[in-house]
Formats: structure tokens, sequence, C-alpha cells
């Protein structure tokens, strides 16, 4: 190397060449909010300034584009930036020469997008300037010197949000800092948050939880308050009307937001909704937000705020939403289906895991045909069949018998209270509708009001205001004609005759548990009130099931309970019913009688019936060969002749069974003839008829009834076709 062109690179080259004043300077503005916008308007007025220091620099004035869409967003997130999105363009595309900003954290505050410009200048060859130089970023100094900058500007944004973060966790922790009010709430100028002044307003909030604590469900809620037209007052938390209060329709998420906050149980909480940075959505900086566990909210301050309920009320709630949900480890919510212990049982064989219900046709709206199966291993691992299956009806009659029997005691409590119940209902409506009265009433007297206080003359204010007064006045009009029509319908106390009405029901109650008024969803909510779990083991493979039910507060009761089952021999007293039906016929009893006999005995078939018939007794002795004595006559033949047989002693000799030898007799293949005086038949067989018999019985079944595609060979052409 020369010593001439050594002391050229050591000498100081110009930055700004030809060929960055032949294309765009570009002017970036950003205010990171709406508020830095109106107030710090000088920060604002020195980026626009910056236009006059790159004409300083030599670029002309129509050369020099200003970008100023970004103002009022924040420079965390490339994302939401549109302006800068149309910047990276401009340079990508080679349009531009220098890019000026106040300072470097104006253009980006995170290293991805900081370092991602410098990477697209160095390869379009576009320079960076601010007050304190020009910079250009394929020279390693000046990228050194970017890259510090924008480490410094990221580091800055960190710390700027660590300190806001902590100050406001520490106001917080404090119970000082602000935070959002649910409905039934405002705060005072001073910054007390204290109830709702509209009593109406506290009156909607009270019955919304009183009714939640009835009937146990979000939907109950709902559909209760869309039919009695109750409506939630709304504090308007912005515009024209801030602070106005305005009556919405309930929704399920108003409603699910207003059960589950602690304010409401008079918690000061802060943290309840943190964001995860997994489930943010690019350019929607208010996402990714998510509900924790109030195990992990940041601040939890008991008794800070006035309550509506009770500590141990919102806990209850909040555990009664969580059971509602349908998962592995709650039960669910209480629905129409005709399973009435579903979500209760659990599996005896399987270390209690919680068993399903499988219906069985699933069309129809009564889908009565249900059973309780659990195939814990078999969904979870693949192995095996299910545990055990119990037929659905039988352990539901079952468990209500215990659940009746148990409450039986406290019938005349129970009615009083449910007496009480519907009182307290129609009391708090009663009110409600009283409110509305009222409300409607001053709108009413209002609009007359300032009806009257117009000049006459200006009949442009007038008419607007009449029509406001009729409106008023025929909204009135309808809440009283709604009102006369609900204390109809709904007297505030209960007449005599209801009374005496809930007595006579309480002291039967089966009859109330069967009534078609009362639903599947309000059978299963009285189940799981009163039950806990319920453990559930099948005897073998039996029809009994042992039953244990836990009671709500721990106590345990056991029993059984009897299932249908498939065969016969799957019963507990198969064998003892075997032996006394083989007793029955042999004592000459006809199947009918013994039928009756086996049921007034107790004994029961399998499935389908509850009483034997005596269809059902022919076939359990047709099945068995059991054998009957008829009366007078002698159930077996006896001195017979040598080559003469009875039915089943011939049976006996070939090893199969009488009905075989029966066929074979009406077919003709069998010699025999009827017993003088009986029905019995006597057979005729010397030895080689048998020899015959045993070699027809060892043919295959159905040997004699298929088709054949060719003649049987006989004996003669056999042994034609044998010789050579």
């Amino acid at each position: 190397m020369s010593l001439a062109s050594y002391r050229l690179r050591g000498q100081p080259q110009p930055k700004i060449r030809p060929e960055h004043l032949d294309r765009a300077a570009i002017v970036y503005v950003r205010q990171s909010s709406r508020q830095q916008v109106l107030e710090h308007t000088e920060s604002t007025r020195l980026q626009y300034a910056l236009a006059g220091r790159a004409v300083a620099l030599g670029w002309a004035r129509s050369q020099v584009v200003v970008i100023d869409d970004d103002l009022g967003v924040s420079a965390a997130t490339a994302d939401s930036r549109k302006g800068f999105a149309r910047l990276v363009t401009e340079v990508t595309m080679g349009r531009v020469g220098v890019v000026l900003g106040i300072e470097m954290s104006r253009l980006a505050r995170t290293g991805r997008d900081w370092h991602q410009l410098l990477e697209l200048c160095s390869l379009s060859g576009v320079l960076l300037a601010d007050p304190d130089g020009v910079y250009d970023p394929g020279v390693y100094n000046d990228r050194l010197l970017l890259g510090l900058k924008g480490t410094m500007s990221e580091a800055e944004l960190y710390l700027i949000r660590q300190r806001m973060l902590s100050g406001r966790l520490a106001k917080a922790e404090r119970g000082e800092l602000a935070i959002p009010l649910p409905i039934g709430y405002v705060r005072r100028p001073s910054g007390e948050a204290v109830l709702d002044p509209d009593e109406q307003a506290q009156h909607v909030v009270r019955l919304v939880f009183s009714t939640f604590r009835r009937l146990g469900t979000l939907n109950g809620v709902l559909r209760y308050l869309a039919g009695q037209q109750v409506q939630l007052p709304v504090r308007v938390h912005s515009g024209p009307a801030k602070g106005e209060l305005e009556w919405r329709r309930p929704t399920r998420e108003t409603l699910q937001i207003m059960l589950h906050n602690p304010v409401y149980a008079g918690y000061y909480s802060y943290g309840r909704r943190q964001v995860e940075p997994r489930r943010k959505v690019p350019g929607r900086p208010s996402t990714g937000r998510v509900v924790m566990d109030s195990s992990e909210w940041l601040v939890l301050l008991p008794g800070r705020l006035p309550a509506y309920i009770t500590p141990e009320q919102y806990e209850a709630n909040v555990a009664r939403m969580a059971a509602n949900r349908q998962t592995a480890a709650t039960p669910g919510a209480p629905r129409d289906g005709s399973a009435l212990l579903s979500g209760l049982l659990r599996c005896g064989r399987c270390g209690g895991h919680r068993m399903t219900v499988r219906y069985h046709d699933g069309s129809g709206a009564a889908r009565s045909a249900h059973g309780y199966t659990c195939a814990f291993y078999q969904t979870n691992y693949g192995t095996g069949g299910s545990c055990q299956h119990i037929a659905g009806p039988a352990l539901d009659a079952y468990v209500t018998g215990q659940v009746l029997e148990a409450v039986a005691p406290a019938a005349l409590e129970v009615s009083m209270a449910a007496a009480a119940q519907a009182e307290d209902e129609r009391a708090m409506l009663d009110t409600l509708w009283q409110q509305r009265l009222e409300r409607a009433r001053y709108a009413a007297g209002r609009a007359r009001r300032q009806y009257q206080l117009a000049e006459p003359e200006n009949r442009l204010v007038v008419r607007q205001l009449e029509a406001g007064w009729e409106a008023a006045l025929a909204e009135a009009g309808r809440l009283e004609a709604d009102y006369q029509r609900f204390t109809e319908e709904q007297p505030k106390t209960l007449s005599a005759a209801e009374r005496a009405a809930i007595q006579a029901l309480a002291a039967d109650l089966p009859q109330v548990w069967n009534a078609p008024s009362t639903s599947q969803a309000d059978r299963k909510e009285l189940l799981r009130i009163l039950i806990e779990d319920i453990t559930v083991t099948v005897a073998g493979d039996s029809e009994l099931v042992d039953v244990v039910i836990t009671w709500a507060g721990g106590h345990q009761t056991t029993g059984r309970a009897v299932r249908p089952v498939a065969r016969l021999d799957q019963l507990s007293y198969y064998p003892a019913l075997l032996a006394r039906v083989t007793q029955l016929a042999a004592a000459g009893r006809n199947n009918q009688q013994i039928a009756g006999v086996l049921n007034a005995e107790g004994f029961r078939p399998p499935k389908r019936t509850s009483r034997f018939t005596g269809g059902q007794v022919r076939t359990l002795i047709t099945q068995h060969g059991i054998r009957s004595q008829p009366k007078g006559r002698p159930a077996v033949l006896t001195s017979l002749a040598p080559g003469q047989w009875s039915v089943p002693t011939l049976a006996a000799e070939l090893g199969m069974p009488t009905a075989t030898i029966y066929n074979w007799i009406y077919r003709g293949w069998i010699t025999a003839r009827h017993a003088p005086g009986t029905r019995n038949w006597i057979i005729t067989a010397d030895d080689q008829q048998i020899r015959q018999l045993r070699g027809r019985r060892a043919r295959p079944p159905g040997f004699y009834t298929r088709a054949r595609w060719a003649p049987p060979e006989t004996e003669t052409g056999r042994n034609e076709r044998a010789q050579p």
C-alpha cells in the first residue's frame, strides 16, 4: 500500500454525498400518547423544525417529507405504527437520502425495530441525523454509536415503565390507586368510592346476588331478570352524558363480571387481569390480558370498600360458578337431561373416578334411556374396556328414595322456609316495581315542569317539550298497568290457600318430586345440595350394586341397589331360582303356576319386566332340560323291552338334546310310537340303527338342509371308481 493511499484513508470523508441529496429527506415526528400531543406542544414543534435542519444540510425544501402519522402512538411495538411502516417502505425502495429525528427514541424503543432500521439504512445507503450530528450506518464507528443510542433508548423505556409500575403498585398496596368501579358504585369528587346513591340501582344489584344464591346458575339469573323485565343500572364513563345513569338490558357477560368482581364483597383488588405476551394480538395493544387466580393477584385488601355481600357469599358464588363448569373435576350445572345423578357418581372399582352418562337413543325430547359408565382407563390410556355399566333409572330411583327418606323429618321446616323465600322474592320484586313507578312519575313531572317553564310563543321548543311530556306520561301509564297485573298474579304476601298448599306438598314430598312442574334441573339441584358424591360398585357381574352416599357435611350411608342385567345366570340368586323351578316342575306345577310362586317368593327376572310370566318359565325349563311331573302320569317309561328306548334315555345315549330326538321322530328318521294311554314315545332301535343315528348325529349342522352341488355318490359308484 502506498503512502498516498494511506493518507487518503486517514482523511475524513464527507458523509453527505450527491447521491444522498438527489433523494428525499424524511422528518419522522412522533409523540407517545394523545396527552403528550395536547400538552407537550414544544416537543412537537421541535420535531417539525427538523425540516429546516434538512434544508441547512443541503436538501431542497421540496425534497423534505414530514411523516407524522404516529402522533399519539407508542414506539414500544412497530405493529401499530403506520408512519414507521411507511418510513421503512421508503427506505427499502431507495427513495430516501436521510432520516431525521429529534432523538433516536422517536424512531424506535425496541432493539429489534432499531437494528432492523439500521440494517435497511446501511443496505440502501441512507443517513440518519439528529440535532447532534449526521450518521452513516455503513460506517462502523457510526454504526457502533447508533447501536449504543438505541440500547440506551430501550433501557430508558424500561426504566420509565418500571418506575411507573412500581409507583402504581405502591399506591395500590395502600388502597389509594383509583380502580374501575363496577355497576352499583360511584366515585365522589374527593376520590372516595361509595354505593350508588340511586336506591333502585342498589336494589337491582342486591336482586342479582340474591337471585344467583337461589337459582345457582348464570343462565337462570339471566332468564329470571329478562322474565321480570329487570334492567341493570350503568353509569356512563365517557361522552357528553358522563356520570349519568342509564338502564340497559342484562347480558350474560355483564352478570358474570358482577359475580366475579370482589369489589361487591368490600375487597380492594389490583392485578386481577395481567398481560400474557403470548396472547397479544399485533396492532391491538389492549389484548393479551388474562384473568388470574385470586392467589396470583398483586393486591387484595379486605374491608376497604362498601359491600353488597359478605366475603363468605362472594367465595360461595365463585365456587358455585366454578362447579358449574363441565370439567373432569366439577359436576357442571344442572341440566334437563333424564340422568339425575350426572356429575355425582364415582366408580368404586378404579379409585373413585367420575362416571359419565351415556344416552342410548339420543333422539327426541325425552331421552330416558340412559346409563352410567366408567371408562377412565379406556378413554385416557386406550387399554381395557369399561369398568362397569349401570342402568340409569334403577340407580336414580334408589338414590331418590334415600333422599326423600332423609328429608322427610324436616318437611315442615322446609315448607315454612319455602313460604318465607317466596314472600321475600315477591317483596323484592314489589319494591323494584315501586321504584320504577317512582322514577317514571318523576320523569313525567320533570317533563311537565319543563313544558310549563317554556315561553308559549316559542313553538319550536314547546312542541318538542310537549312531545317529551306525552311520552313520559305514556311510559308512566304503561308501568302502572304492568304493576297492576303483577300484583294480581303475584301478591306481595302469600294467601292462606297458598300457605296450605305449600304445607300439604311438604307433607307429601314424593308428590312434589314427581310433579310435572318439577323439572329435572330442579331435582338435580336438590340432589347436589344434599349429596356430595356417590360411590357405586357392581358386585361381580350380578344385579347387585353397592352404593355409598356421602352427604353434605361428610356423613356416609351405605346400601344396595338392584340393576337390570342381560341374562338369568347373572342374577345372584340364579342357583336358588333353578333349584326352585326344578322342584316345582317335579311337583307337577305348570308354567303359569310356577311363575306365580316365583313372583310371590320375591324372585324377579333380569330385565324388562318385574314379574315372571309363563312364557319365561317355559323358556327356562326348555333351555335347561328340566323334567316336569304331570299329575297321575309317570315321568319316565319303565320296563321297556331290549331295543326299545324312551326319548330321555335315547337322548342320553346319543349325547344330544331331547328336542332333536323329537325333531327326528317327526321327520321319520326314528321309528317310534306312543305308549298306550300316555303321550310318551316308545322308540324302537337295534344296535345297527343306533350306529346309524350316531353317524347322523356326527354330521355337521345344516347337512340335511343346505343345497348340494352334486348328487350324493352311491357305494357302488364309489367301488367302480376305485377299480383300476
